[in-house]
Parts: C-alpha cells; structure tokens; sequence
C-alpha cells in the first residue's frame, strides 16, 4: 500500500514543482519562456487544454553546430489541476524518444512511466534550484 501512495506523491510532487516554475500555467494561453544567465533558456507550450487536463511542452533546446535546435530535453506532461497530479507523457532528446503510452494509447510501459517520471521530478528540481520562472510570453517585443 506504500508504494500506491508514493507513487501518487511523485504525480504530486511533479505537479507542484511545475506550479513553482510555471506560476501562471493556468491562464498562460500557448508558450511561456524561462532566461536565467548561464543555463539554458526553458521553453513552455501548451499544448492542449481541457478542464481536466492541460497538456504542455517543456523544453531546452540548443544549437548544434550545424545551426539545427537540439531538444535537451523536450518533454510532455499532462497537468491535471482539480487533482493536482501531473505524470510524463513523453520524452526526446538528440539520442531518443520515449513514450509512456504505446500506440493508440492501449498500453502503458510501465518503465517508461517510471523512468520518465523520476527523470522529471529530478529536472524540475534542478529548474527550480537555477531560478527558472515561466512566464507568459506577449506580442509586445520591442
């Protein structure tokens, strides 16, 4: 019965810690950014929203020499507000991808749950630490 409960305690903990980087999650409309000097930029998409659930993109990205955007990592979460949970979907860097969710969505891959989940308690742990604070990105760039 442990392991339910700190299982649901990361979902938890995720969800919070996002809520700490990205303060205005719930009414920033499609993108967000993060620039703390000396780490890379952290970028936010949302990309879909439902009462129940939001889905969104964070990422880091940086340019390899042959001018192309690197993803390091590209990762998305779903956020479930009223339950105050969140959990990987999925996960891409320049050597992989993951998914939780097989095709389709049948199956789960429990390790990959496992795995991405662990990885993003750990990585938003780190954000926080460095100082990144989303917020909403606006047309008013002068």
């Amino acid at each position: 019965m442990a392991k339910v409960n700190s299982s649901r305690d990361v979902y938890s903990r995720i969800f919070h810690k996002i809520r700490e980087v990205v303060p205005d999650l719930l009414t920033i409309e499609e993108s967000g950014k993060s620039e703390v000097e000396g780490y890379m930029d952290l970028n936010l998409d949302i990309l879909h929203r439902r009462p129940d659930r939001i889905i969104i993109a964070l990422s880091h990205y940086y340019r390899h020499p042959s001018g192309d955007m690197i993803p390091d990592p590209d990762m998305e979460i779903a956020m479930y507000p009223q339950r105050q949970a969140a959990e990987a979907l999925t996960y891409q860097d320049c050597y992989s991808y993951r998914r939780v969710c097989g095709e389709g969505n049948a199956t789960i891959d429990i390790r990959a749950k496992r795995d991405l989940n662990r990885f993003l308690n750990q990585w938003l742990t780190n954000l926080i630490a460095q100082g990144h604070r989303i917020t909403p990105e606006s047309d008013d760039n002068p």
